[in-house]
């Protein structure tokens, strides 16, 4: 236990140093080396939310498996990196179904930190992605939102030009209870 004389030193001198400047943040493709950073900012949502229907932890094979199907198919899989090293933050989108006739229609996932939200990065990613799907030659991303515990993913979504398509109502559950989806759409072939 710290005295109150002592504390008061320790705030002083902290005050001196002054306070530790906010590492810059930035936005870049994905390296293996962010895999393991990315499984547990991702565990985070399945063990504590229910924006995401996956209902036990992801391994890193799974991401690892994810990272080279993406790059198999030369989609974007971005991180947000506080201090290039300190992912806060990932998206990627993937294709949407395996059939020949929904080629370069992807469906995308955002995540973000806790440090990270509510500082306007969530927008400048998913702007970023989008970018780069147009890049790439994609013909639309396709959102599919937990309804509920989401809100600013739709709000973000919205945002950015994505349009609701429809809503999946009890198509899940989690925590024992059920969940629908909302389907959004971003046309980048206007």
């Amino acid at each position: 236990m710290v005295d109150s004389e002592t504390r008061w030193r320790m705030v002083r001198r902290q005050k001196l140093r002054g306070v530790e400047p906010e590492r810059e943040v930035s936005i870049r493709d994905v390296r293996y080396e962010d895999l393991p950073a990315i499984k547990d900012l991702y565990n985070y949502f399945i063990r504590n939310t229910v924006v995401t229907f996956d209902d036990k932890p992801l391994d890193l094979a799974y991401w690892q498996e994810k990272h080279e199907l993406i790059a198999k198919f030369e989609l974007p899989f971005l991180v947000l990196v506080r201090g290039d090293i300190e992912v806060i933050g990932f998206a990627f989108v993937a294709p949407w179904r395996q059939r020949s006739g929904y080629l370069k229609i992807v469906e995308n996932s955002i995540y973000l930190s806790a440090p990270a939200t509510g500082k306007r990065l969530g927008a400048m990613l998913l702007t970023e992605l989008i970018v780069r799907c147009k890049a790439a030659d994609v013909k639309e991303v396709i959102a599919v939102i937990a309804d509920r515990g989401a809100d600013a993913s739709i709000a973000l979504h919205t945002k950015l030009g994505f349009k609701e398509q429809g809503h999946l109502a009890k198509v899940g559950t989690r925590f024992g209870k059920p969940i629908g989806s909302f389907l959004l759409s971003l046309n980048l072939r206007r």
